[in-house]
């Protein structure tokens, strides 16, 4: 390190404590008197005030500080190496907001991560530009208009594959060991989360696509549709449903179930918290859809079903999310998503990188409902 650098860094840690040393001097004027703990809280950070001072003072262009404190932020989240976690800028955050209204302009898919940080198609929302543009499930988004994005950064890369209504995203896509460019043209997306309808022998089927803010509504009165003709049993399928709100997945929980436990959560200091339904309940026989993109909330939603009695599942293991995240907004718009408990069955089981295996097992997704159906007709 030159000279230079060894002199701005050692003025910069003296600046920084200085700094603490005449907080903590204000303080005591003020006759106020800090913990230990407060006044190491600000003393650990002398480094990182350091380190902006010699890469403002001594990096070859011109520095942003804004981006500089921006990647601290984001950087403080990223270091957890938890692909659920991030921060978000203003924009980032009304994406992530907007994400759970039930509407938007993009092209029709959902989207999550894997161990390398890909950003990977989670699922196709039927009818819409990604399913017609021949996007599937499981494919990995390696570029969005030529530029690489990872899902550690995923709100960015939503930004990017949205736009206005009419334009084109070029998307590089990585299939299997298939490299290729799919250009999808951008059109509002409003998606209904619930459909309904009735199959033969008087068997309902509900599909739930992601639990979003107006999915319990939906939900509540495809149920009640189906019940007024008359149907005997209900289906619901949560095939590639990616998740969505918990508290949406626990008020369905509730009004399918009779008392008793839907999930608990346990936080780092070993807390625990039970959603818990009352007595109320449809009353139905029920078999669950399951795939091995069924994650998050519909994993809560199975295995509350599954373990309280009330129906069983059909299909193959699903995702494994056993995580619970929180979602805070910052007074100047800005947020954030951290993993803040892990959830349980209640039956006790924990899922995260295992899933939920069904009672029974068809690999064969277009078999997979007709396996359900088979079940009701025999346990009728």
């Amino acid at each position: 390190m030159s000279k230079k650098k060894l002199v701005i860094g050692s003025v910069s840690l003296v600046v920084a404590t200085i700094i603490c040393t005449i907080l903590v001097q204000v303080f005591l004027l003020k006759g106020v008197f800090i913990s230990r703990n407060l006044y190491n809280q600000y003393k650990k950070y002398d480094k990182l005030v350091a380190l902006e001072n010699i890469v403002e003072e001594d990096y070859y262009q011109e520095v942003d500080q804004e981006k500089l404190i921006l990647g601290a932020e984001k950087g403080l989240i990223q270091s957890l190496g938890d692909p659920y976690s991030e921060y978000y800028t203003k924009e980032e955050f009304n994406l992530l907001k907007e994400q759970t209204q039930g509407s938007f302009v993009g092209i029709g898919i959902y989207m999550s991560g894997n161990d390398e940080d890909n950003v990977v198609v989670k699922s196709v929302i039927k009818d819409y530009p990604a399913e017609k543009g021949g996007l599937k499930s499981g494919d990995i988004i390696l570029k969005v208009d030529g530029e690489e994005v990872k899902y550690s950064q995923s709100s960015l890369a939503a930004s990017k594959i949205k736009g206005k209504a009419g334009t084109s995203v070029v998307l590089t896509i990585k299939r299997g060991d298939k490299q290729f460019d799919v250009t999808v043209k951008r059109e509002e997306i409003v998606v209904a989360s619930v459909k309904s309808e009735v199959k033969d022998d008087n068997i309902g089927y509900v599909q739930i696509t992601s639990f979003d803010k107006n999915t319990y509504k939906e939900f509540k009165q495809a149920v009640s549709s189906l019940q007024k003709k008359n149907v005997k049993s209900l289906i619901i399928d949560l095939r590639d449903n990616p998740g969505g709100l918990l508290d949406v997945c626990v008020d369905i929980a509730d009004y399918l179930l009779g008392e008793g436990t839907i999930v608990y959560t346990k936080d780092n200091n070993g807390d625990t918290q039970y959603y818990k339904s009352d007595e109320k309940k449809v009353d139905l026989p029920i078999v669950v859809l399951i795939n091995e993109n069924s994650a998050s909330a519909s994993e809560i939603l199975t295995a509350a079903i599954v373990d309280n009695k009330a129906g069983i599942a059909v299909g193959t293991t699903s995702y494994g999310k056993g995580l619970v995240q929180s979602v805070r907004e910052f007074n100047d718009g800005t947020g954030y998503k951290l993993t803040t408990a892990q959830y349980y069955t209640p039956n006790g089981d924990y899922i995260n990188k295992q899933g939920i295996k069904p009672n029974i097992v068809e690999k064969n997704k277009e078999k997979q409902l007709d396996r359900a159906i088979e079940y009701i007709k025999k346990n009728k």
